[in-house]
């Protein structure tokens, strides 16, 4: 487990990926560990895609634990596509008034892996707050903090080391071109930092490198 405090009550941490192989990360062209995101809020402790790191879990849910008591803020989970689900019912199994937000068009492929407490449609504002981007492909969505000016992606955006890409062998269906256009009209952010689930994150000068992978 990495962590890295990226701004006051702004952190990523990476876990491996228990369901990860060789073969999986040859096939699908993503690597064993996988980032997450904790957001202090003034009025909420926000977790997306969160990951217990089957590496370090002790150290994790102590962090946890202390982090919690101090800020005395409830607790949320915002899951950006179905799949990273991960760790959300361990969670709300060791702190019971957890909130999970769910996508409203994923909802019932995400309770297959986790239960939820609350719904959302694209576009609506979160606990935070957060506001969600429709991703535009497989119920996905992205989130923006706007206090730290940080959009969160899951699997549409990856880093790339010196930047982003859209995975296009990802998007099944969805015409790449059409998907760009769309959102390079409704990103319209002043985006500093890019916190990606797959890849290194974008910690400055977001908005230029948001805008070249949706070229």
């Amino acid at each position: 487990m990495r962590v890295e405090e990226l701004a006051p009550g702004l952190w990523c941490w990476t876990a491996l990926h228990p369901e990860w192989t060789p073969e999986i990360g040859r096939a699908d062209g993503w690597d064993q560990e996988v980032s997450c995101v904790y957001y202090e809020s003034p009025e909420a402790v926000i977790l997306i895609d969160p990951l217990v790191p089957p590496e370090d879990e002790q150290r994790f849910w102590h962090a946890l634990d202390r982090d919690l008591a101090r800020a005395a803020r409830p607790l949320h989970v915002l899951i950006t596509i179905l799949w990273h689900a991960r760790s959300t019912p361990e969670i709300v199994a060791r702190y019971p008034r957890t909130r999970v937000w769910v996508h409203e068009p994923a909802a019932e492929a995400i309770a297959h892996r986790t239960p939820y407490t609350d719904r959302f449609r694209a576009g609506d504002a979160l606990p935070g707050p957060v506001l969600s981007f429709d991703a535009h492909r497989a119920w996905e969505v992205l989130f923006w903090l706007p206090e730290h000016r940080t959009l969160v992606a899951g699997d549409l955006l990856t880093g790339t080391g010196d930047g982003l890409r859209v995975r296009d062998e990802w998007l099944g269906h969805v015409h790449p071109r059409e998907l760009r256009e769309t959102l390079r009209a409704e990103l319209d952010l002043p985006i500093e930092r890019v916190l990606v689930a797959h890849g290194p994150p974008v910690l400055a000068g977001g908005r230029a490198d948001v805008d070249a992978a949706l070229e």
